[in-house]
């Protein structure tokens, strides 16, 4: 993975929440193979994973902490001597907040809520969090721009929608450096393939390989900004430390500012596997997007941000991944 800094980071604290998870992870491991002074994940393993934590245990500086963010105490811990703090613990999953949207409230807005404001009593110097493009929601205008956002389709749109609000809220309120970043379709390798919520390119790549069904939902020519995983580390690694003012209390779009079909992502896959699967058509899921495309261009300007990988080159090293396994 590329350098996506320029300061010394030998001497910074740094907090993953859902440092387990696919995101999480990535994040954990840029930090840790690029000299961090210390990195801290707190993860519940309800969906991270071991084998992602695993990973990280060869470094003196990584520490694990076994904890749920709906509770206060272990969020005040966890805060305890970190500088900055990246927020990725949350339940994902549209379809799963239309089935349980209880269980996605209480993590994803209690949750933050928790973290938020131990980070704020901790005093820590700057605190980014994962945001969704699902707060665009039924907003018409392509690409999507950060100051126009629609009527909002499911219970985890309205977490990260809520999410916004009381980040923008405690960057007035007590002045702490906030940066949200609604990610678009992020994948990449460790992206689980199993389980009833499982993300559309994992989910594809393992149905190919293995010969099992694979469902299209709707026609298939729904577009997605889809987005490899390295650009989200980069954007958070940016956030973290950036020092531009005008940077802080927004949202960000984190995509490539390229959109594709959900067809052709399936054939592409394909083609890499040089696999010729068949996939099934049913019924397009309620609270889904239609279509997405990022403008980048905010987070180009006030954080620096450039993506390092467009979509077909991230799917190459996806596909590679998961042929390794």
């Amino acid at each position: 993975m590329a350098a996506f800094h320029t300061t010394d980071i030998s001497g910074k604290s740094f907090l993953v929440t859902g440092g387990a998870g696919f995101i999480g992870s990535h994040i954990v491991e840029y930090l840790l193979t690029n000299g961090a002074g210390k990195v801290r994940v707190l993860d519940n393993l309800a969906t991270g994973s071991a084998d992602n934590v695993a990973l990280f245990s060869k470094y003196a500086q990584y520490e694990f902490m076994d904890g749920d963010i709906r509770d206060f105490a272990t969020c005040a811990r966890a805060c305890e001597g970190i500088r900055h703090v990246t927020h990725q613990a949350a339940l994902g999953s549209v379809p799963r907040s239309v089935k349980d949207p209880v269980t996605t409230n209480e993590v994803n807005i209690n949750g933050f809520v928790n973290m938020i404001t131990a980070a704020k009593d901790a005093g820590v110097q700057t605190f980014v969090y994962a945001s969704s493009s699902s707060v665009y929601g039924d907003e018409p205008g392509l690409p999507k721009v950060e100051t126009k956002t629609g009527n909002l389709l499911s219970p985890y749109a309205v977490t990260k929608k809520t999410n916004e609000l009381y980040a923008a809220v405690f960057a007035d309120l007590y002045g702490m450096k906030v940066v949200g970043l609604r990610y678009f379709n992020v994948f990449g390798p460790r992206q689980d393939p199993n389980g009833p919520y499982a993300a559309v390119i994992p989910l594809f790549i393992s149905g190919i390989m293995n010969g099992t069904p694979v469902y299209i939902n709707g026609d298939g020519e729904q577009t997605r900004d889809f987005t490899f995983v390295d650009n989200a580390v980069q954007a958070n690694i940016k956030a973290m430390l950036a020092t531009n003012t005008e940077a802080f209390g927004q949202a960000y779009n984190v995509a490539v500012g390229a959109t594709f079909t959900v067809n052709f992502l399936y054939e592409a896959i394909g083609k890499l596997l040089a696999i010729d699967h068949k996939a099934t058509y049913r019924e397009a899921r309620s609270g889904d997007i239609r279509n997405s495309l990022a403008d980048i261009s905010k987070a180009q300007k006030l954080l620096g941000y450039q993506p390092s990988h467009q979509f077909l080159d991230g799917l190459k090293l996806t596909v590679d991944y998961f042929k390794g396994k």
